[in-house]
């Protein structure tokens, strides 16, 4: 009786492994956050409001640096963004952005994106000479004046 008690221990372990472990993975794959502006940002190509903002990997097996914003409802694709990887020093437990400090009649601008725990992140493309002057204005900023949250699993 034990012997089986033991299997099926094992086999429920196993099964849980299975089930759990992809859902573990979706969020790397996809590196899946909501970030909460409390000011317009700028992003290559327009300004997004105040608001709440889902950034998403697209699903792209040969691509892994194409930046999809959502709506706060996941509804809307706002922009599909190409970035190029760029890499971090240390990793944090945290969601970190930089972003370009400007002048008070502009937005502050969306320059980088890293994901909790990992080294590489996501730098946006901005025209050549816009990202001269945002390498000039780019300050690290961990959460300051945002709320970030990392969604594990997608949907």
């Amino acid at each position: 009786m034990t012997v089986l008690k033991s299997l099926a221990a094992v086999f429920c372990l196993a099964l849980a492994s299975l089930v759990l472990v992809p859902m573990a993975h979706a969020g790397i794959w996809n590196q899946k956050m909501e970030l909460s502006f409390s000011g317009p940002v700028e992003i290559p190509g327009r300004v997004l409001p105040a608001g709440n903002y889902w950034f998403v990997l697209m699903d792209n097996q040969s691509n892994r640096n194409v930046v999809q914003i959502y709506d706060s409802r996941q509804s809307d694709l706002l922009a599909t963004l190409i970035t190029h990887e760029t890499l971090r020093p240390n990793t944090t437990a945290k969601t970190e952005v930089v972003l370009a400090e400007r002048h008070h009649s502009q937005p502050e601008a969306l320059w980088k994106l890293y994901y909790p725990g990992l080294y590489e992140g996501h730098e946006f493309t901005y025209p050549k000479h816009e990202e001269a002057r945002l390498r000039l204005d780019a300050k690290q900023m961990v959460i300051a004046p945002l709320t970030v949250s990392n969604v594990n699993a997608a949907g």
